[in-house]
C-alpha cells in the first residue's frame, strides 16, 4: 500500500462502507496495520450500531425514553478498504477481556461481546456525549 499515516487508531469513529452494515458508524476498538497470518491485510475489529436510538422529546414518559434510547450493536472485523476514517473519536471505554478477536471463535463470548458494547454505548448515549456518533448518517 501507499505510505500513509497510521491514522486507523482505536477509539477512531469509521463509516462502514460495504456490506450489512454499510452507512453504519463503528468504532475501531482495535487495528491490525500490519495484518495477521490469517487476515494478511490491514484490518481492524469495530464495534459499531445496528439499529440507532430513536428520537426523544421533552414530554415522553420515563419508559418511552427508555425504549427509544435502545441501541443494537454489532461486532466485526473489516478490512480497512471497507472503512472510512472520520475526524472524530469517541473514548467509550470497552471491556477488551470481553471485545477482542477471540470472541469471534465462540457464539456465546460473541454475545458477551455484544452485550457489553451495547451496555458502555447506551450509558454513553444517555451522558448526551458524542451526539453525532449516535444520529443515523444522512446522504
Amino acid at each position: 500500500a501507499a505510505i500513509m499515516g497510521k491514522f486507523m487508531k482505536s477509539g477512531k469513529v469509521v463509516l462502514i462502507l460495504s456490506g450489512r452494515f454499510a452507512g453504519r458508524k463503528a468504532l475501531i476498538v482495535r487495528n491490525y496495520d500490519e495484518g495477521s497470518s490469517e487476515k494478511p491485510y490491514g484490518h481492524a475489529l469495530v464495534a459499531g450500531i445496528d439499529r440507532y436510538p430513536r428520537i426523544v422529546t421533552k414530554k415522553m414518559s420515563k419508559k418511552k425514553v427508555a425504549g427509544r434510547s435502545k441501541i443494537k450493536t454489532f461486532v466485526r472485523v473489516y478490512n480497512y478498504n471497507h472503512l472510512m476514517p472520520t475526524r472524530y473519536s469517541v473514548d467509550v471505554p470497552l471491556d477488551k477481556n470481553d471485545v477482542n478477536k477471540d470472541a469471534f471463535k465462540d457464539p456465546a463470548k460473541r454475545r458477551k461481546a455484544r452485550r457489553e458494547i451495547k451496555s458502555r454505548f447506551e450509558e454513553r448515549y444517555k451522558t448526551g456525549k458524542n451526539k453525532w456518533f449516535f444520529q443515523k448518517l444522512r446522504f
